[in-house]
């Protein structure tokens, strides 16, 4: 069975919009006509189709707060003893959202068609990650399926929980920084020529910073929106220059090297990889396959080709904490929790003892950062506002030390 995306008209002339699980497109029209309805378009539920639906365009794919919340509830209802084609019955009847119903009734219509789950999530990639394939994956094939979603709902909601920290956190710096860098604009564009024209026309000697401060006024009047349009440019060329492998490696490579924004991205992507490698082996996948699906999820290039390393180094029978100690790249600390899971033949306990300690230290270090940020950004605008300040009444004390 497929699911068929519709919209027709009822007998008063009303739109009507759902979805319907038939085999053809010509069994659909069928279906309305015998519900009294006249079908406009009927089309195929996926994600090239509803890509190209204006309607939708504007939401493509879930958030992770949405995937968080459907692997919860898909997870509940699982572990409640219905069946998969059920729960996502269930789920596809309470969605708000149209989007959502609709990925979830195509879903479902690959499941009833004799696909397994993860291979049915497989047909919207953009929606659920290969990762997350992965672990369904890993859930059909143990016949834990019911645990191993409760397993990834957890997953899926730290992550979650997780980003939506760093981007608050992060949030009130840099809202502060587009303001402050409006405000100084404003004053040296609008407020600073209206103030100094008046010492233009005294014509007497003006102190350098009052200089600095009028030509640079007049630069950015005359050339303020050549200079957007030359930074915007730059972005562009910049985002262009970063698709290609070799610039990307490069530049994730530096951020990996910087002080405090490379501590923070080490430890946000070892958090992900120590969370997937806990679930996966704890739900039987074999260490060289956890290894595979764990390279994916992790975004900065250095540490996903040490992972590969790793991998190679695994399957020439090298335990995997030394691999991960060859590499460099990793914390001790998850090195040290690895090889005593290994010992100890808690591997799995361990990896998530050591994703939970990296996503402690995640946030601890995120407070300190943003805490650092807002003294300095308060301190670089009062500076830069001080600068202003002097260079307008430079020329004043000057002027009434003449009078006087």
């Amino acid at each position: 069975m497929t699911a068929f995306r519709y919209v027709a008209l009822d007998k008063n002339g009303r739109t009507v919009k759902g979805v319907l699980e038939v085999d053809t497109a010509r069994q659909a029209r069928n279906s309305l006509r015998d519900l009294d309805l006249f079908p406009v378009t009927v089309e195929p539920v996926s994600e090239s189709a509803m890509a190209s639906n204006a309607g939708l365009h504007w939401k493509r794919r879930f958030s992770q707060a949405q995937l968080a919340l459907f692997t919860r509830q898909f997870a509940t209802l699982l572990a409640a003893g219905l069946t998969v084609d059920s729960a996502l019955t269930a789920l596809v009847e309470q969605s708000e959202h149209e989007y959502v119903r609709q990925i979830l009734a195509g879903v479902r219509a690959e499941v009833l068609s004799g696909q397994p789950l993860a291979r049915a999530m497989g047909h919207y990639g953009k929606v659920f990650p290969e990762i997350y394939q992965a672990l369904v994956h890993a859930g059909e094939e143990s016949g834990e399926l019911g645990k191993v979603m409760l397993r990834v709902a957890d997953y899926t909601e730290n992550r979650s929980d997780l980003r939506q920290k760093i981007m608050l956190a992060f949030l009130y710096p840099a809202a502060v920084s587009v303001v402050a860098a409006a405000v100084i604009a404003g004053l040296l564009v609008y407020v600073v020529p209206q103030v100094v024209n008046v010492f233009r026309q005294s014509h007497q000697s003006l102190p350098f910073l009052t200089v600095a401060l009028i030509a640079l006024s007049d630069f950015l009047r005359a050339s303020g929106l050549y200079l957007l349009a030359l930074l915007a440019a730059a972005v562009w060329g910049a985002r262009v220059a970063l698709t290609k492998g070799d610039n990307r490696y490069r530049w994730h490579d530096f951020l990996l090297r910087m002080p405090l924004v490379g501590n923070l991205i080490r430890g946000l992507n070892t958090a992900r990889f120590a969370s997937t490698l806990a679930i996966l082996v704890g739900s039987g996948v074999p260490l060289v396959k956890a290894l595979q699906a764990g390279a994916m999820i992790v975004a900065n290039l250095p540490l996903r080709a040490a992972i590969e390393q790793t991998l190679r180094m695994v399957k020439e029978g090298t335990s995997l904490s030394h691999a991960l100690r060859t590499t460099g790249k990793f914390p001790p600390l998850l090195i040290h929790l690895i090889a005593s899971g290994e010992a100890s033949g808690k591997l799995a306990h361990m990896l998530e003892r050591a994703a939970i300690q990296q996503e402690h230290e995640m946030e601890n270090k995120t407070a300190f950062l943003t805490g650092l940020m807002e003294p300095i950004l308060i301190v670089v605008m009062g500076g830069v506002v001080l600068l202003i300040v002097l260079a307008i009444m430079l020329p004043i004390i000057e002027m009434n030390q003449l009078a006087h």
